[in-house]
């Protein structure tokens, strides 16, 4: 059943994504204002090029302490060795990747254009749906 469940009817389209620019402090605040563990960062042309996690966020509040200096831009303290998933994946390879390592959310891609993220929520209330409507 799971194998014909994909990752694009599960994941979340209207995602939040920051640029390179964005200034991490404001960066910051957005994820705490939509409770988020993290997002992806992208280039003009939507192209996925980074991602900008809770642990980053640490990251960066340590070395504005250690260095008494503002925090500085997502593009100084981004993860550019990003793992993402493409939409038409099926559910499987996403719980694969989510049980094989400590991501909370992966974005998704068509190609290098970032489309959406889908995280482990998404999957547990997906399944959770199916069950309730009895597929």
């Amino acid at each position: 059943m799971l194998s014909s469940l994909l990752v694009k009817d599960y994941m979340i389209g209207d995602h939040l994504a920051f640029t390179a620019q964005t200034d991490l402090l404001r960066a910051v605040h957005t994820l705490l204002e939509h409770r988020l563990s993290g997002a992806p960062v992208v280039d003009e042309n939507n192209r996925l090029i980074g991602f900008l996690s809770e642990k980053d966020c640490l990251k960066a509040a340590l070395d504005a302490s250690y260095f008494r200096r503002e925090a500085g831009s997502v593009q100084e303290f981004m993860s550019t060795d990003v793992a993402s998933i493409s939409g038409d994946a099926s559910l499987i390879d996403a719980i694969e990747m989510f049980i094989g390592d400590h991501y909370r959310c992966l974005p998704v891609v068509e190609g290098s254009r970032l489309i959406g993220q889908i995280s482990r929520v998404d999957i547990l209330k997906g399944l959770e749906k199916l069950r309730r409507d009895g597929h």
